[in-house]
């Protein structure tokens, strides 16, 4: 009788052994003593026991963070940057095969690439460029993990800390960016006006009677506000007209 027990014992083990149930984002890579026959998945996959071992490996996309790194930028200012790393299997057999652990190989690599480019940059690159830095990560990360059967999907640089004297000399820096700025808007002001003021003389200049009606109109002005007693030379050339329309009459 325990003979049988210990024999049905042992026939569930090796049919548990020689049934394994794949996910529709999973594939088994199959060896066969040692040697790779097939990449089975999903659903029910039947193996031998004793003969045949099985390596999972996920489809799905991987998203990789990437610890920050220590930079030592090529205007010589030193940066900690991280950044996220997206990338998914794209050969089974390859990242199995390839490479001993894919996963810590991709970030190894991430992380040396992440050093490398943006020791090669300015800082004011890295800050303005973002984009620019991110494309030529993803190309050169992409380009080493293909013979792994990766595919690099997508890398983001996520934070930059700068140290404390950088940031108050780049606060510093932006104050000066916006005084120069409003300068540079005020004096297109005054240039402005000028040339209108310069309009307007040459126009009064062919019009002697528009410079005695703003004469007039300035002292009207002058008259509204409730000020002390104001003296306000009058020229004779203001009663010209008058005087002329006087003779005509005459």
């Amino acid at each position: 009788m325990i003979g049988w027990i210990v024999l049905a014992m042992f026939l569930v083990i090796i049919l548990s052994s020689a049934v394994r149930v794949l996910n529709e984002y999973e594939r088994g890579v199959i060896f066969r003593l040692g040697r790779i026959i097939a990449t089975k998945g999903p659903g029910l996959i039947f193996l031998i026991p004793i003969v045949d071992k099985m390596q999972k490996v996920s489809l799905r996309l991987v998203t990789m963070d990437v610890p920050p790194q220590d930079v030592i930028t090529k205007d010589n200012v030193s940066v900690k940057v991280n950044a996220v790393v997206y990338f998914r299997v794209m050969d089974s057999n390859k990242a199995i095969v390839e490479v001993e652990n894919f996963l810590y190989a991709t970030s190894q690599l991430a992380q040396t690439t992440l050093r490398s480019v943006c020791g090669e940059v300015e800082l004011d690159e890295i800050l303005s460029e973002r984009e620019k830095i991110n494309l030529r990560l993803q190309e050169i990360l992409d380009r080493s993990t293909d013979p792994w059967g990766i595919k690099v999907m997508l890398v983001e640089i996520k934070h930059i800390d700068l140290p404390e004297e950088m940031k108050r000399a780049i606060a510093k820096q932006a104050e000066a960016e916006r005084e120069r700025r409003a300068k540079i808007i005020n004096a297109e002001g005054e240039f402005q006006a000028a040339q209108k003021l310069i309009e307007a003389a040459a126009l009064m200049e062919t019009q002697p009677m528009s410079l005695q009606l703003r004469y007039l109109q300035t002292l009207n002005q002058i008259a509204a506000e409730n000020n002390s007693t104001t003296i306000f030379p009058i020229p004779i050339d203001l009663f010209k007209p008058f005087l002329k329309l006087a003779d005509k009459e005459k």
